[in-house]
């Protein structure tokens, strides 16, 4: 049994946590730690876990927001943390005292009952990866901060059956902001964050390869809004709004069976 829950998720910190239960153990991975500690354990907490249950964390990038407390929990609870050689460089490559692990693009990871499959993508990072997590049984897919979706990050999500996925903004939002035009171009620029159509479009190319779960995530305070996000994947789907969950900065998702 495959589940997933996000912790959080947006522009003040992301995690998540993949949860495999096989006949004989459960093995939980954190996916990214962007927030503080306190917060982390709190939220830990509220999705009934301890952070000594976390069997791994993965750094999709160096970006403050997702990569958080990783060293400070890993430190603590002797957690492996997984990332890739770009973005340890990009963070100063500081001592993790054995825990550090390096990431490649599609070379599989093994993390107790759970796969996991990092690959690439274009984003403003040195060297950022996302990730399929499957139980052998069914996939989830984690994609988000990226600018747009190459045919290699299609390839690599293909067969998934739930899906965590960014939808960052509205371009009509982010055009009217207060955002200041260099950061205006590059949030919607091709190495910066999706927007609600570009996620449709994903979404919609999944849809045939058995895509029956969607998470909205990483949105924008400032740029967007649930309903839009809702709206625009519902309707690549060909589903209703509320059938499309939304994972917010403060609380996150529920947990969602895959």
């Amino acid at each position: 049994m495959l589940r997933f829950k996000s912790l959080g998720s947006g522009s003040s910190g992301n995690a998540t946590v993949v949860q495999a239960r096989s006949s004989s153990s459960i093995t939980h991975l954190l996916v990214d730690c962007g927030l503080g500690i306190r917060h982390l354990d709190k939220r830990l907490g509220q999705a009934g876990m301890l952070a000594e249950q976390i069997d791994a964390i993965f750094i999709t990038h160096e970006h403050g927001d997702h990569i958080g407390c990783a060293r400070q929990l890993a430190l603590r609870e002797r957690i492996p943390v997984w990332m890739s050689h770009g973005t340890y460089t990009a963070i100063g490559e500081p001592d993790f005292d054995g825990l550090l692990r390096i990431a490649c693009d599609a070379l599989p990871i093994e993390v107790g009952a759970l796969q996991v499959r990092p690959f690439t993508v274009p984003h403003d990072a040195r060297e950022p990866l996302q990730l399929t997590c499957t139980d052998g049984d069914v996939r989830l897919g984690i994609l988000t901060d990226l600018g747009h979706a190459t045919s290699h990050v299609l390839e690599q999500l293909a067969g998934c059956g739930s899906l965590l996925l960014e939808c960052n903004h509205d371009p009509d939002m982010l055009a009217a902001s207060s955002y200041p035009p260099f950061l205006k171009r590059r949030v919607g620029g091709a190495w910066g964050h999706l927007a609600n159509g570009a996620a449709a479009e994903i979404a919609r190319a999944m849809g045939a390869s058995g895509l029956k779960q969607v998470v909205a995530a990483h949105l924008s305070e400032q740029n967007n809004r649930p309903d839009l996000a809702r709206r625009a994947l519902a309707t690549a789907l060909g589903c209703s709004d509320a059938d499309i969950h939304v994972a917010d900065q403060g609380a996150g998702s529920g947990w969602l069976a895959c």
